[in-house]
């Protein structure tokens, strides 16, 4: 499984506006074929600091993620709510299989 944690920060302004763009990725995410999950974390102690836990069956899967027109709609309309560019951290998924 290919998991990718993706880490990032918003303005303090932005963090309803964020979420609710974020939501609209993960719907749609989450219906792709090689989506295996898709989560979206938010810091309990600082608010403005989310990760999202994309994980798909195979790179390929991940890789047509970013192609997607939600995924594009979303990169988009979050771009100006970044208060630092994101990071993705690529991980190897083990469990569960």
């Amino acid at each position: 499984m290919h998991v990718t944690l993706v880490h990032v920060r918003v303005r303090p302004q932005s963090v309803d506006a964020f979420i609710a763009a974020t939501r609209a990725n993960h719907e749609a995410s989450v219906a792709e074929p090689g989506n295996r999950r898709f989560d979206v974390l938010q810091a309990p102690a600082e608010p403005t600091r989310f990760i999202l836990y994309e994980a798909y069956a195979s790179a390929a899967d991940a890789a047509a993620h970013k192609q997607t027109a939600h995924y594009l709609a979303w990169r988009d309309a979050v771009a100006e709510m970044m208060a630092e560019p994101r990071r993705g951290e690529p991980m190897n998924g083990l469990l569960p299989a």
